[in-house]
């Protein structure tokens, strides 16, 4: 078989039942296209629930404690070896199009960042900016969610060439920019957030540009006879919750079915599950230096909830829309039929289930699974589910399989490649590490078939679930008696499955 191009489609941020496969209510007819046309794997996760962690592991193969970038505002180390870097050793084309977030929004003399202001709004900066970085030749770059300042990159450019000259009146100031004027969202949008319709036009949204970028990568590279490795990395339905219209209408909050607490559920959770449900909780040394994500107030007004999570579908429905344009130019282009598709997204999401929103150090399934579909047409089978386990840490060697390259020992994930052509499964439980600090909130969890445990680095609390017989994850089973002897090979299994997973970057070759 010819060397397949390898696309990547990413969302950021998104529930693993946030498809019109999972919710009728949901519009996404181009995934569930890819649906019909491939594999959907309903048992995907991510090695951590955060954006930076999450995504250096997709490239690297590696899990976050090992590749370095162990949690948000943390650079991934530029030697660590990535899969583009072996893809262009045999080959292949890279590009990455959308949203890296490999390196933080603050830059020091010891971890230098390009990701961050006032680089970022140095387009001049990114209009010669050529060098291959973390494995990928051609670069098309933003680092913004909605209206945020992080805006600029190659989307800043993309927009002033489309004639946006006025661009930043549309996103939140920088420091000091225009801070009397603009309290909300620049002189265009002051209501953005609070209404979540964004005045900017759609036709200049980076979802639209993720889209047209990455064909615009087709179209020059996808008949150049090298096989090419693209990542059309999107930004949504990540919040703030605001879009530009019509997404940002297209749902009616009235029909949005809430997700709510169970009362007394968190009764036997470790302590932080509870003080999310207290008006002003104290999270003690889990605020500091950093806050944690999550470690605040979760009561929020229902009227909100459901606004925001229109908006959310409104956002998912945007992106179906323009992953429907790259599928389609695959087609134009006779590329689909030698062309590895996968979908999947960054960590996953709360709108309100177990009463919690956004993210944090709740390893709920919400929070660790994943969409993931797989469609190579005549290797992969096409309307099929699938319940293997899959880890965003095994795409890597996947795809070096997939290319008929050998995986380095570096890499920790598993190969899945036989797996997605119908051979058994590869991997039988699930490892997902999360990182505040390197002391709190420090968080692991182990998923098998069956169960799930989270131990963490201090204190004697935990979580122990049976995803078959309770899959709501309600009742906790830590310090239940009767399943003590249940917890005891769950933390074996996991002492295991952490050294299975340890990495041999050199092989032996002397018996000293």
């Amino acid at each position: 078989m010819t060397r397949p191009n390898i696309l990547l489609i990413t969302t950021d941020q998104q529930h693993y039942k946030a498809l019109g496969v999972h919710d009728p209510r949901l519009k996404t007819p181009n995934l569930d296209r890819l649906c019909r046309e491939g594999t959907r794997f309903d048992r995907a996760y991510c090695p951590a629930p955060v954006c930076t962690p999450s995504r250096a592991s997709i490239i690297t193969g590696q899990y976050p404690s090992h590749h370095g970038a162990w949690t948000i505002g943390v650079k991934l180390p530029e030697d660590v070896p990535t899969v583009g870097d072996h893809l262009i050793a045999a080959g292949y084309n890279t590009a990455l199009v959308g949203k890296a977030h490999f390196q933080p929004l603050a830059s020091t003399p010891e971890s230098e960042s390009l990701e961050c202001q006032p680089i970022l709004r140095d387009l001049d900066f990114w209009r010669g900016f050529s060098r291959t970085w973390y494995g990928f030749e051609h670069l098309e770059l933003a680092r913004n969610h909605a209206d945020e300042s992080h805006a600029g990159q190659h989307y800043a450019i993309w927009m002033e060439e489309k004639g946006l000259v006025d661009w930043r009146d549309y996103f939140q100031p920088l420091s000091g920019e225009n801070a009397a004027k603009a309290p909300r969202a620049g002189k265009k949008g002051s209501y953005t957030r609070l209404d979540r319709s964004w005045s900017l036009p759609a036709d200049m949204h980076y979802t639209t540009w993720t889209a047209e970028r990455s064909i615009a990568y087709l179209d020059e590279h996808g008949r150049s006879g090298k096989p090419f490795f693209l990542w059309a990395s999107f930004h949504d339905p990540h919040p703030p919750y605001t879009v530009s219209e019509p997404w940002a209408s297209m749902y009616d909050p009235d029909d949005m079915e809430i997700d709510r607490v169970t009362p007394g559920e968190h009764d036997r959770n470790p302590p932080h599950f509870g003080k999310t449900q207290e008006e002003n909780p104290d999270f003690g040394d889990w605020h500091d230096p950093y806050q944690a994500h999550g470690c605040e107030s979760h009561l929020y007004p229902e009227e909100d909830l459901r606004k925001d999570k229109a908006t959310y579908f409104g956002m998912m429905s945007f992106l179906d829309s323009e992953i429907g344009r790259i599928l389609d130019r695959l087609d134009d282009m006779d590329l689909a039929e030698n062309t590895l598709v996968v979908f999947t997204t960054d960590h996953g999401h709360f709108l309100g289930q177990h009463g919690l929103i956004a993210k944090g150090p709740f390893h709920y399934e919400d929070m660790l699974r994943l969409p993931m579909i797989v469609r190579l047409p005549g290797r992969v089978a096409a309307g099929a589910v699938n319940e293997d386990m899959q880890s965003l840490v095994d795409l890597a060697p996947t795809f070096l399989e997939a290319a008929g390259i050998a995986v380095p020992g570096e890499m920790q994930g598993v190969s899945q490649w036989s797996n997605w052509q119908g051979g058994p499964e590869a991997r039988d439980f699930i490892l997902c590490e999360n990182r505040h600090n390197p002391v709190m909130p420090h968080v692991e969890t182990y998923v098998d078939r069956r169960y799930k445990i989270t131990v963490y680095r201090q204190g004697r609390f935990g979580e122990l679930f049976d995803l078959q017989d309770d899959p709501g994850e309600i009742d906790n089973l830590w310090d239940d008696p009767a399943s003590q002897d249940l917890k005891a090979r769950m933390l074996h299994a996991m002492i295991q499955g952490i050294m299975k997973s340890e990495p041999t970057r050199m092989p032996r070759i002397a018996g000293a």
